[in-house]
């Protein structure tokens, strides 16, 4: 016979299979419809002393209810959905094709060898053409393994510069104009990629805007980022933040996610609110979508999440001391590496990618992305087959 615990699991894994009957507020606070009354609602609280309710069951007799329950199951199938949705593997070269052709019978035909080591040619048998393989990095001085560590020193925090000490360390002798070549270069090639992937994304997002010096002129940038996941989903640069149309970051936030939020918090700033209406709110069912603009620094409306993220834009600045220009790559490059490699202590170590169901596998991450983004981003190069076969024809 069951227990009254074991009843109130199973009553409360019945009412997280059932869909709008859990929305979520804040950070670990959420609304759960009653299953008796109709239009009665509880709210459940995580705070640092446990999980709380405002059902009669946890008030009066202390027992973790079924809406508790429900919370705790819903957040775990939601999780569970979101693992493994894209998998990003690393690029064989053992499942490649003919640069030429297309036909995939090969065999090795010698070795090139450059400044950066040893490169396999192979020979087509069908059009009798010789080429080498090296995805992502062709025609570069210096192989994937300098390039990579390069860009992960940089966005790590070290200046140009430094980076450059750094590799000299190694052995490696490069110009921090190259190291600059390589971050232009490659945080393209990622990004052009990174938004071709669809992240599985909450229904609460965050906007805020940052003061930035771009040749010591004062520029604002504006950023969308995922509540739930800390997933920084789009950016822009404007000259002002008062006269500042916000509807093309949210556009952008709508292409990237496939879909708009039910709720944002942001600060006063009227840009926000009047982009919101026009892009957000459900003209239909108004009252579906909510804008908050009224944060506190203390209480369950903040905005620290955004304030971090900030946090790490104000950090890369002042190693660079400001931007040169307003294109800059850096920016766009500092949203690559805070969603896919930066691990988060708020999100358990954790990347926001690996929270949205996105993994890259591979020994190196930056080098599984950037071989991926360049097969995809380029239509002559190489495309696998398999596993990343079936990853790209989801992007395309």
């Amino acid at each position: 016979m069951a227990t009254a615990t074991e009843i109130r699991i199973q009553k409360g894994s019945v009412i997280a299979s059932m869909e709008n009957q859990i929305q979520r507020l804040f950070d670990f606070e959420y609304m759960v419809n009653s299953q008796s009354k109709e239009g009665k609602q509880y709210r459940v609280l995580k705070t640092v002393e446990g999980w709380s309710c405002t059902c009669p069951d946890y008030c009066y007799r202390q027992w973790t209810c079924k809406h508790i329950y429900a919370v705790q199951i819903s957040f775990k199938l939601r999780e569970a959905v979101s693992k493994r949705k894209v998998i990003l593997e690393p690029i064989s070269l053992s499942t490649t094709q003919c640069h030429f052709c297309g036909s995939q019978k090969l065999r090795k035909y010698g070795i090139r060898k450059n400044k950066s080591g040893e490169i396999q040619r192979y020979l087509c048998e069908y059009c009798k053409r010789t080429f080498s393989i090296n995805v992502g990095f062709q025609h570069m001085k210096h192989d994937a393994r300098t390039i990579v560590t390069a860009l992960e020193f940089y966005f790590r925090g070290m200046s140009l510069r430094n980076t450059q000490k750094a590799l000299r360390l190694n052995g490696v002798q490069v110009s921090h104009k190259a190291i600059y070549y390589w971050i232009k270069k490659y945080v393209s090639i990622m990004n052009a990629y990174a938004e071709k992937i669809q992240p599985e994304l909450s229904e609460v997002w965050r906007a805020d805007e940052i003061y930035v010096k771009i040749r010591g002129d004062q520029k604002y940038l504006f950023a969308l980022m995922d509540d739930e996941t800390r997933y920084w989903i789009a950016q822009e640069v404007a000259d002002s933040k008062y006269v500042h149309d916000a509807r093309g970051l949210f556009i952008h936030g709508k292409d990237i996610a496939g879909k708009s939020p039910t709720r944002l918090i942001t600060d006063g700033l009227p840009a926000y609110h009047k982009a919101f209406n026009q892009e957000f709110r459900d003209k239909l069912n108004p009252k579906g979508h909510e804008h908050i603009r009224e944060i506190t620094l203390a209480g369950k409306i903040h905005n620290q999440p955004m304030e971090r993220m900030n946090g790490e834009i104000r950090d890369r600045e002042k190693t660079m001391r400001g931007l040169k220009v307003k294109d800059t790559p850096i920016l766009k490059g500092m949203q690559v590496y805070h969603n896919f490699f930066r691990e988060h202590e708020g999100l358990n170590g954790k990347t926001p990618s690996e929270l949205c169901g996105i993994e890259i596998k591979g020994e190196n991450k930056w080098t599984t992305f950037i071989q991926n983004a360049s097969l995809s981003n380029n239509e002559n190069h190489l495309q696998p087959k398999g596993n990343n076969e079936k990853n790209l024809e989801d992007f395309s």
